[in-house]
């Protein structure tokens, strides 16, 4: 499992590896026996994808495993907090001292026709229409990497998340917030480009 990126920081691991055929991916030996009901059902490239995940953490912190809470995965031991996103032949973790989220998007213009589902009309003024494929991925996996920071708690990526304008040359301190009637929790979203893909960190 070749590294393909390393977006490190100061406060975090974050590394993306790509799938290779030749690698052996033992679910025996690398998933956490609590996650065995969990993928049962798995389509096989996502299971490959949970593998991905778990060879990383194998590296990074080999006595450590990945637990859910409510969907949400955390570190046992919980020394330190952790993000992981998928899409294959993607797989990518962080590690931080702090809260954290990262997401992995393909550039598509099927996003096209939802971007009513996390969107409001009076949000898009800024968007070109030659690059609008290319906008609202950003926009979605922003929103998606804070969510994996708040998680459940503001469940609507419409209501609850808001991504400020931005340009594609300045895409390393992307303004974005999630708020509800009563507090507004800002953020800078740090997006990277590789292949056909789009990578969004937000750290706390």
């Amino acid at each position: 499992m070749p590294l393909y990126r390393d977006f490190s920081d100061d406060n975090a691991t974050i590394l993306i590896w790509k799938y290779d055929e030749n690698e052996e991916l033992d679910i025996d030996e690398l998933l956490e026996p609590e996650n065995a009901e969990k993928v049962r059902d798995y389509h096989p490239k996502k299971l490959l994808e949970v593998l991905m995940v778990r060879k990383l953490l194998k590296g990074l912190k080999p006595h450590s495993k990945i637990l859910y809470k409510e969907r949400e995965p955390f570190l046992s031991p919980n020394d330190a907090e952790i993000s992981i996103t998928h899409s294959f032949p993607f797989a990518s973790i962080a590690i931080s001292k702090k809260k954290i989220g990262i997401d992995i998007e393909k550039f598509n213009p099927k996003i096209l026709r939802v971007i009513d589902k996390f969107t409001y009309e009076n949000e898009r003024g800024f968007i070109p229409e030659d690059k609008a494929d290319t906008f609202y991925t950003i926009i979605w996996s922003v929103k998606e990497s804070m969510y994996k920071i708040h998680h459940s708690k503001y469940w609507s990526l419409k209501k609850n998340y808001e991504v400020k304008p931005f340009e594609l040359k300045h895409l390393h301190k992307i303004s974005c917030r999630v708020y509800g009637d009563q507090f507004s929790d800002e953020f800078k979203a740090r997006v990277e480009f590789f292949d056909d893909y789009c990578f969004t960190i937000v750290e706390e």
